[in-house]
């Protein structure tokens, strides 16, 4: 075989595995040897291979959930409560940077601020104010995630549920109010 084809080759090879493709709903932080070098707008990008490598961040709207938490509400009721987190990362070099995995993080935060916020209220007020109970958590979200990078869109309450004896006896006050 040809030696100047083999090179050609090889160099072909390395130029092509250089080539990275970013989506326009994405950013790419670049690495040199670990070091942050630079960010990565969307479109064909090359890095040097084996000695860059990106790291990719989505920019839309994630959502996510907060799984089921136990609280005691002020008034002594058990309750189990679960909410939705949106956001968006605005900076994606500090969002990666900053913070070891940002989405994890926020989960953590979310549910301790919902544990936090529905333990000092009555059952009444998170029943009835729900939107306001999320704006609560958010503004604590927000508080806390300042130098991430990170835009908190908004803090949802999805479902409450109440223990049974606690539900019938609603149900039956709730009754004995239309008689």
């Amino acid at each position: 075989m040809n030696p100047r084809l083999l090179i050609g080759i090889v160099i072909g090879l390395y130029i092509l595995a250089g080539i990275r493709v970013i989506f326009e709903y994405k950013r790419a932080l670049k690495f040199r040897f670990g070091k942050y070098v630079s960010l990565l707008k969307p479109g064909l990008r090359w890095i040097i291979p084996f000695v860059e490598s990106i790291q990719i961040v989505d920019i839309r709207v994630i959502t996510i959930n907060i799984v089921s938490q136990e609280v005691m509400t002020e008034d002594n009721v058990p309750c189990s409560i679960d909410g939705v987190v949106f956001f968006k990362v605005e900076d994606p070099e500090k969002a990666v940077l900053e913070v070891e995995e940002f989405k994890f993080a926020i989960t953590q935060l979310s549910q301790a601020a919902l544990r936090d916020v529905c333990g000092k209220v009555e059952l009444d007020t998170i029943l009835s104010k729900r939107e306001e109970m999320g704006n609560n958590i958010k503004n604590i979200v927000v508080h806390q995630t300042g130098g991430w990078g990170i835009d908190i869109i908004d803090v949802k309450i999805k479902d409450i549920q109440l223990p049974e004896n606690m539900k019938r006896m609603m149900a039956n006050q709730a009754e004995s109010e239309r008689s």
